[in-house]
């Protein structure tokens, strides 16, 4: 069978073009909203409600989103809701247990050492060495402009 260049041409030009970004960043700004503020009526209900310091309300809200979006993936709800939600869906808290948890899951059938312990951060770790190296070097430039000022 031949397949023609022109028809192979047209339906790669069809699937590259990249379709509705406004819609796709009004649905990640509107899911992403609502993320937070669950995250926030959980951390007034810990403070609130349960009388609970705000340091400790702020950890537990923090404990909470974790809990959620690592059985959100564990069902395989949470890539659903990505679908869906697009980049809202994964505000840092969430995405961040949404990647351990599904490298964890994709190394399970390997066993606990070599699977689960060896790709549980495989997808983090670009993430984790770029946020270190990213902070340390604005922390060096809010010291110099620190000592620029205070001199």
């Amino acid at each position: 069978m031949i397949i023609n260049n022109s028809k192979v041409f047209k339906r790669v030009d069809e699937n590259s073009k990249e379709k509705h970004k406004f819609k796709k960043a009004l649905l990640a700004f509107f899911f992403g909203g609502i993320i937070g503020l669950f995250a926030q009526g959980l951390f007034y209900m810990y403070k609130d409600i349960f009388n609970i310091v705000e340091d400790t309300s702020s950890l537990l809200t923090s404990a909470t989103v974790i809990f959620i979006a690592f059985l959100l993936t564990g069902f395989g709800i949470f890539d659903k809701l990505a679908n869906i939600a697009y980049a809202g869906a994964l505000i840092p808290i969430s995405g961040f247990a949404n990647s351990i948890t599904s490298s964890a899951l994709e190394g399970k059938s390997e066993g606990l050492i070599f699977g689960i312990g060896g790709k549980i951060f495989s997808l983090i770790g670009s993430v984790c060495t770029y946020g270190i190296v990213s902070s340390i070097f604005l922390g060096f430039i809010y010291f110099i402009f620190m000592v620029i000022k205070n001199a």
